[in-house]
């Protein structure tokens, strides 16, 4: 089952996050990462963990191309066609690399961008009357959350690579409640306040949760 929602143009310079194969952890606080944009992306529905695929397996169900793009001047100006992009074909999410001159770390680092997006962009049906959050998003929790147990360890926050699956996780429940945080909220334990607090800690998953609120006429949180 799949039903796709048209987004607007976006910006992806703040919004990738790297895996733990890529370094440095965050993307965007790499000093030469390049912004790169979207002109059509779509968010869907989908029974599939795409996430959950090994490189192998994700870069099976891309398209890639490689091209020119600008790079140092002089004579370490990039003249090969070094950059990546990638289309993963089952979604049409799109992500690039441009800032190496080796093509093989371009290619890391477009699929590490690839997964992030699929994070952010390819949402789970859920159950709301049997919903139990899992343990991916208890982690990202404020300790204030009164289901969040002992065994859930330290809050982890943006910076951590594991935080992009915890924000898939509460993306999926956002998405299941119409974009109101306070329901959300009801289901992790939490205060309106608290929940709008934990959105607005990250730009990539503000934007997302703000997306969806304005499609449905809701005010955006700020």
């Amino acid at each position: 089952m799949a039903r796709v929602i048209s987004l607007q143009c976006f910006s992806l310079a703040r919004l990738l996050q790297s895996r733990p194969s890529v370094r440095p952890t965050l993307l965007f606080h790499h000093p030469r990462f390049r912004p790169i944009s979207a002109s059509s992306v779509s968010s869907s529905i989908s029974d599939e963990d795409y996430v959950s695929l090994t490189e192998e397996e994700l870069m099976k169900q891309c398209e890639m191309d490689t091209f020119k793009a600008s790079g140092p001047g002089g004579q370490h100006r990039n003249k090969r066609e070094s950059a990546v992009r990638l289309r993963h074909v089952p979604t049409g999410i799109v992500s690039q690399a441009v800032e190496d001159r080796s093509q093989h770390k371009n290619r890391a680092s477009a699929l590490a961008r690839l997964r992030t997006l699929l994070d952010l962009k390819v949402r789970k049906t859920i159950d709301l009357n049997e919903y139990e959050p899992p343990p991916e998003l208890l982690q990202i929790l404020p300790k204030k959350s009164t289901i969040r147990g002992a065994d859930s360890g330290p809050q982890i926050g943006p910076n951590n690579s594991k935080f992009a699956s915890g924000m898939q996780a509460l993306l999926d429940l956002i998405f299941a409640v119409n974009g109101s945080v306070a329901d959300a909220a009801k289901n992790l334990g939490l205060s309106t306040g608290a929940l709008s607090r934990l959105i607005l800690s990250d730009d990539s998953l503000r934007m997302e949760v703000n997306e969806l609120r304005s499609s449905k006429g809701m005010r955006p949180l700020k």
